[in-house]
């Protein structure tokens, strides 16, 4: 079971810039196009990133409330 010190975090901006680091703008491409496909990866980046974040934290949590279950349970178990 993962603790919270060893939980990945992504800090969401850094990720969306090493994204668009990655995304060239092609010869035959208007400025006005690839600046809003830049745009879009970016803001795309830091969701992705933010939901990956959530979605640890959250996993953390369910993992924290199962393993109180596990306690409660022996605890009860003990007890009768």
């Amino acid at each position: 079971m993962a603790r919270k010190d060893e939980q990945i975090k992504i800090d969401p901006t850094d990720f969306a810039h090493m994204v668009l680091g990655g995304s060239l703008k092609k010869d035959d491409e208007e400025d006005l196009v690839y600046i809003k496909r830049q745009l879009r990866l970016y803001l795309e980046s830091l969701l992705l990133a933010q939901d990956f974040n959530d979605l640890e934290e959250t996993q953390f949590d369910v993992a924290k409330e199962s393993q109180r279950d596990e306690i409660l349970q022996k605890i009860i178990e003990h007890r009768y």
